[in-house]
């Protein structure tokens, strides 16, 4: 393989490194995300090949510096890409659980029942702000169904007030099915 680079000229070892330097910080900013979710198998298994295709990366820019200094812009660059890289990647898959904090002045039990039909859960609490009396809504979902969460509060009660956070543990199953069915199967049920 050493011998297939050495051929190549300067500025493709140059795109081949931020390629390969795209691809060993994506896997290391996955790597570190599963970290603080705390799986362990996979970040394992990422961080070993972000280590492989990162010395494959350093060796070539540490065997052609001397002959073209853009191989170091290379690392750099590819560097700074593979960052955004990894991010829109996790973005993508949304792996984990949130916590989604609702607060309604106005349509709480509303939008706590919406959302038990939709198939999401919904606990509701009385509370008091500065203005009088509120409603808390907590509820749960997979990352990847949060925007629907989002957009059937928007729909009940508009600029409502509501913060999101993930779940790092939990003592059950937070996608087990509600007793009563949702969606489209609720609409042959009710009959």
């Amino acid at each position: 393989m050493m011998e297939f680079l050495a051929t190549l000229p300067p500025w493709q070892i140059g795109l081949l490194i931020f390629g390969i330097r795209i691809i060993d910080v994506s896997l290391g900013t996955l790597r570190t995300i599963f970290v603080v979710q705390g799986r362990l198998a996979i970040s394992v298994v990422l961080g070993f090949f972000e280590v492989l295709v990162w010395i494959v990366a350093l060796s070539q820019v540490i065997i052609g510096v001397s002959d073209s200094p853009l191989l170091v812009l290379a690392y750099a660059g590819g560097f700074a890409a593979g960052n955004a890289a990894g991010i829109g990647m996790e973005r993508l898959l949304a792996l984990g659980f949130v916590v989604v904090r609702i607060i309604s002045e106005k349509a709480g039990p509303e939008i706590a029942e919406t959302l038990r039909r939709s198939g999401f859960r919904a606990t509701m609490v009385e509370g008091h702000d500065r203005v009088g009396p509120v409603m808390l809504i907590y509820s749960t979902c997979q990352r990847r169904r949060l925007s629907k969460l989002l957009a059937i509060v928007d729909q009940v009660e508009p600029n409502v007030f509501f913060s999101v956070e993930p779940v790092h543990q939990h003592n059950e199953p937070l996608t087990q099915t509600l007793p009563y069915p949702t969606g489209w199967a609720a609409l042959f049920k009710k009959k």
